[in-house]
């Protein structure tokens, strides 16, 4: 396995990409989420890449338009189906010996492909997709991942209930509770709110499930239990999708140790499957 730089170019900008090199005739795109490099939070990307390289397939990452080493406007995850199908193209010329192709991406990656409809890759491999509505702020909802009150992204009722089950029966919580450590009053309108029925899925989010529902390739839906996105997309998305996946005690970048095998061994699981 080696790992080599290049540039490529997208509709006139010149975008950045990284390459680990491996034998397979399959091999994994990564789509960066948010504004982060193609290196991924702390690093996480970069050390995906490597471990899905040693294992035998090639591995592209790339920076969109506007971010990272990447030239050109940032104009977000809705308008980079150009950005993702020029990474592909590129990805292939570099790996002649390509003949399947399945893509990765988390948070707004993982919406930017389900909007693209795969935007031609083989399958796809979707972890915790962004459903929050434009004015909700994608780093902000990050951010707060662990407050479900937070007002920068507003959970679903049903995000609110697990949250709050979990709290009414955690000692340390109850405790926290009697000792006055907890904002009553705030506390009481989120148990208002989530004791309304879910309001169902948004304009995004139906859009995102129109144009997955055009791609013909399999498809793999990772969401980690501890993470407010996936919580927000489950409650707007059909529970019984035999296509989700769920990994307990997992946070949104799949940091915890547990969580990071278990994300390798779906990655790895969807190169193997031929389809």
């Amino acid at each position: 396995m080696s790992r080599r730089h290049f540039t490529f170019t997208c509709e006139g900008a010149e975008l950045a990409g990284t390459l680990d090199t491996a034998d397979a005739g399959t091999g994994l795109l990564i789509v960066s989420g948010g504004n982060e490099l193609r290196s991924g939070p702390w690093g996480s990307q970069a050390r995906l890449a490597q471990l899905i390289a040693t294992a035998g397939f090639p591995v592209m990452r790339f920076d969109r338009r506007g971010v990272g080493d990447s030239s050109g406007d940032n104009a977000g995850f809705e308008a980079s189906a150009a950005d993702i199908a020029a990474a592909l193209r590129a990805f292939r010329s570099h790996v002649p010996t390509l003949r399947r192709v399945v893509a990765f991406g988390n948070c707004d990656a993982a919406s930017a492909l389900m909007l693209a409809g795969g935007a031609g890759c083989d399958a796809l491999v979707l972890a915790n997709p962004w459903t929050f509505e434009p004015e909700a702020d994608a780093d902000a909802g990050q951010a707060a991942a662990d407050e479900p009150e937070s007002a920068a992204t507003p959970m679903p009722p049903s995000a609110l209930r697990r949250h709050y089950f979990k709290r009414l029966t955690n000692p340390r919580a109850i405790w926290r509770l009697i000792t006055g450590k907890v904002d009553v009053g705030r506390m009481a309108s989120s148990i208002v709110e989530a004791a309304r029925p879910d309001a169902g899925p948004g304009p995004l989010a139906t859009r995102m499930a129109e144009s997955l529902a055009a791609f013909g390739g399999p498809v793999t839906i990772l969401l980690a239990a501890n993470d407010r996105t996936a919580q927000a997309f489950i409650a707007s998305w059909d529970r019984d999708d035999a296509r989700l996946r769920r990994c307990p005690d997992a946070s949104h970048s799949f940091v915890e140790p547990q969580a990071r095998i278990w994300l390798q061994g779906q990655i790895l699981a969807a190169l193997r499957n031929p389809g």
